[in-house]
Order: structure tokens, then sequence, then C-alpha cells
């Protein structure tokens, strides 16, 4: 697959048959024709998790160019120590990252639709981040367990500490609950671009609606087994100045804590839409507000 465009030539090559692609020749920017874009946009939804080399943006060009793909949102609902405006800084001193499968806040009733990461230090090894596909997790159910997964609804909360990605993990947690948040959402979730079902699961969540804490456990761990095969995944080995853009409606993501020196990423999120089940019922608030998750004056 090529586009070229003057004078930039835009190439993407799979990184695996299932999850995965890089593109180059491209520097980001919130200049990029339209056209251009799209093709990027289309390539985050049909590969789930795109990755680009080498960019070094700054913050200015880095928001500018989330912006491109939807309205941008404040870094985090609930984090305030290391949110800045449309930023969520993620720093650790070495070994502390968010080392469980998550998809980014679905604790909200319209997760982010994108992620825009970027990474300004690296460490010389360790430190990978790994994402799955929950769409190809849903296409390889068997029947009965299709069924099923069709037909659940979960209670997602963000009363869960999911990020050891800050030194002082008790405080951390009170501050990512400061503020408390629960949705009904779908097991099975329709996506809004390609009309593809997927698996929305992921450890902010509670309970599924109807059932007992301990089958809601056993049922979990059974689908979410689903999500993480290896064969549904992409790893990816960060250099400083790289950028991964990821469609945070059909993957989970995994920060390995394998390091210990300097590691510090930078995120931009865009706002999603609300959770569509597969008989059209949407994502319903259980507790929390989070209509202010849209900073549409952030927009460059």
């Amino acid at each position: 697959m090529t586009l070229t465009t003057e004078p930039t030539q835009l190439t993407i090559r799979r990184t695996g048959s299932r999850i995965g692609a890089i593109i180059d020749g491209i520097q980001l920017s919130g200049d990029l024709p339209a056209e251009v874009v799209a093709r990027i946009r289309a390539a985050v939804v049909e590969h789930k998790v795109v990755f680009f080399r080498g960019q070094h943006l700054d913050d200015a060009t880095h928001q500018a160019f989330a912006a491109r793909l939807g309205s941008v949102t404040p870094g985090h609902p609930t984090i305030q120590s290391s949110t800045e405006g449309a930023f969520l800084t993620l720093a650790s001193a070495g070994g502390r990252a968010a080392s469980s499968w998550h998809t980014d806040v679905t604790f909200l009733q319209n997760p982010p639709a994108f992620s825009v990461l970027r990474g300004l230090t690296i460490p010389e090894y360790g430190g990978n981040t790994l994402w799955a596909n929950t769409e190809a997790a849903y296409a390889d159910l068997p029947e009965p367990l299709r069924v099923l997964a069709d037909n659940l609804w979960a209670i997602h909360s963000n009363d869960y500490d999911y990020a050891d990605a800050f030194d002082g993990a008790e405080r951390r947690f009170e501050e990512f609950t400061r503020l408390s948040f629960e949705t009904r959402h779908p097991v099975v979730r329709v996506h809004p671009e390609s009309g593809k079902r997927s698996l929305l699961l992921g450890h902010f969540v509670k309970q599924f609606v109807g059932l007992r804490p301990s089958e809601s456990q056993q049922l979990f761990g059974l689908l979410q087994a689903r999500v993480t095969k290896p064969e549904n995944t992409a790893r990816w080995v960060w250099s400083t100045g790289d950028v991964v853009i990821w469609d945070n409606r059909a993957t989970q993501h995994y920060a390995i804590a394998d390091f210990d020196q300097p590691r510090t990423v930078r995120r931009v999120t865009v706002a999603g839409d609300i959770p569509v089940a597969v008989d059209g019922r949407t994502s319903e608030v259980v507790t929390g507000d989070a209509s202010g998750f849209v900073l549409d004056d952030l927009i460059s």
C-alpha cells in the first residue's frame, strides 16, 4: 500500500497479519493535507495500531496533529498531577508502567477513539508496549461463546489502580479515584467506522451485569485470554521520538515494566463515541459526570 503526495511518499508496511503497521515517508504535523490525514486514519482503523519512527514532535505539533483526527480531550478525567491541558505524561524513574491489559478510560460513557503517544525518554532496554486486537479476538470466538458475549454487559469502574506509572502508588491511587465513575458497557461493541464487532473488556471491568462476582471473574478470565493470545498482539520497541497511534475502540494495550532507567511518554487522546451493542443499545452512565471530557478549545 503506497500513497504518493508531493513532496512526500507515505508507505504502510504491516508488522503482522492481525495487528500493527509501520508508516514511513511522512512527518506528522497539523498541516498535513486532508487526504494524507484520511489515509493515516484509515490505516489506524484497519491495522489497529500504527508506528512512526523518529518524529521528534514538540507539544504544539503533537496536539495539532491529534486534533486532525477529532476533538482532543483533557489529558485524563481524574489525574491532575501529570496532566497539562490535552497531555497526560507517564514518567517513571524505572520499573513502573501500566502493566495490565486495558483499553483507555472505559469507565467513561465515551472512551477515547484514538490515542497518540510519543516517546520522550526511552531506556536503553526494556519498556516496550504491547497492543492486542479485540476485533480478531471476537471473530475467533466459537459460536456458543460469541452468542454469550453478544448478550453480556459489564460495569467498568475507575476504582482500580491501573498504572503504577508514578512514584508513590498510594498517592496515585487516591488521585486516580478522587472522582468516581462507573459505566455499563456492552461486552461486544460495533465499531462506528468499520462496522466490525470487538470485545470491550480490559482491567476496568468490575463485574458482568446479572452475574455474581465469582462468576464474573471466571468468565472475564476466559474472554480476556482470547484477547491477549500472542497471535492477536503486536510489540513495539521504542526509540526516542517515536509516535504510536492506536484505535482505542478495537484494542487493548500493556506497558511492560522491565526497565530500570528513566522512561517518559506523553499522550493526547481524541474523543470517542458512545459504544453501541449488537442490538443497537448504547452504553449507560451509572456514576459520574464526564460531560467535560472534551476540550474543543484545545484544537489548533
